[in-house]
């Protein structure tokens, strides 16, 4: 069996289509123009091409972008207070502060977030919306998790009744992802560090979720024949060799479709970060 590809630009082009088409309609019906602001503290050279191409992004569709950059020094409260005035800033409907932050504000991440109104919260981690999605209610979703799942969906894979696995607990990827199959009905199941016969755990999986940031992890022989892999990882093994979590040569040969590393996952993470700019655009405007 050869596996089905699942090219991460395909899908993240429709998604891009759709954003920029809801960002024309609230032209047109509020002459307002959603915004995003991108707040980026210190030089991180990973960070910085980052932050380049969600900036293309917001030009490409229609969207405002604004790009704020401080010192590596910055202190937590001049942070913060940037933060505040950005959350009452009508310009902008979306606001994000890219990760990592320097060392001197690696302890403070969390109060940081946290300070982002959970309205224009579109990286989609304010507890809030954190309560929010485990509740079933509408909110704004992490963006990789999230174009995971309209990745499936488009492409036509079924999750309703499936058994879903996922490699992986993170707040960013693992937990959500863990909450938006189990919406759509599929049985779930969380795999993590002290998770004992792991390879016999993801053998059972109609849906494998890999998202451990360990390269090539997921082995031929821990996939059920026909299953449907997703590869969140992206690992650095050589200045410009990038590969998953999964061993993609070995896994094709048993799985029913899987996504690449590079030109997978990571491309719909971007095109989500627009759709919730959008949405959050709209669930702002509608209040007023």
């Amino acid at each position: 069996m050869t596996a089905r590809v699942l090219s991460g630009k395909e899908f993240a082009a429709k998604f891009k289509e759709d954003a920029a088409k809801r960002a024309r309609a609230l032209e047109a019906k509020y002459g307002v123009t959603p915004g995003l602001a991108v707040i980026i503290v210190g030089e991180d050279p990973a960070s910085q091409v980052y932050v380049r191409n969600k900036d293309r992004a917001c030009a490409e569709l229609g969207i405002y972008s604004e790009v704020i950059r401080m010192a590596a020094d910055t202190t937590k409260d001049a942070l913060l207070a940037k933060i505040d005035e950005l959350n009452y800033d009508k310009r902008i409907h979306g606001i994000l502060v890219q990760l990592p932050l320097p060392e001197g504000l690696h302890a403070e991440e969390k109060a940081i977030l946290d300070r982002i109104d959970p309205a224009k919260d579109v990286d989609g981690f304010h507890p809030v919306n954190v309560g929010k999605l485990s509740l079933g209610e509408p909110a704004l979703v992490p963006c990789t998790p999230s174009g995971c799942l309209k990745m499936l969906e488009l492409a036509g894979i079924p999750i309703d009744g499936q058994r879903a696995v996922i490699v992986g607990r993170s707040n960013i990827v693992g937990k959500p992802m863990a909450q938006l199959l189990l919406a759509k009905n599929a049985t779930v199941t969380i795999c993590h560090s002290h998770t004992k016969h792991l390879a016999e755990v993801t053998r059972e999986a109609d849906i494998l979720v890999a998202a451990v940031g360990k390269p090539k992890f997921i082995t031929a022989d821990m996939v059920k024949s026909g299953a449907t892999v997703i590869d969140v990882g992206i690992n650095r093994i050589a200045p410009k060799k990038l590969v998953g979590d999964v061993d993609f040569e070995a896994v094709s040969e048993v799985a029913g479709a899987i996504t690449p590393v590079p030109g997978g996952v990571g491309l719909l993470t971007v095109a989500m970060l627009m759709e919730n700019v959008v949405t959050a655009a709209e669930l702002q405007l509608a209040e007023k």
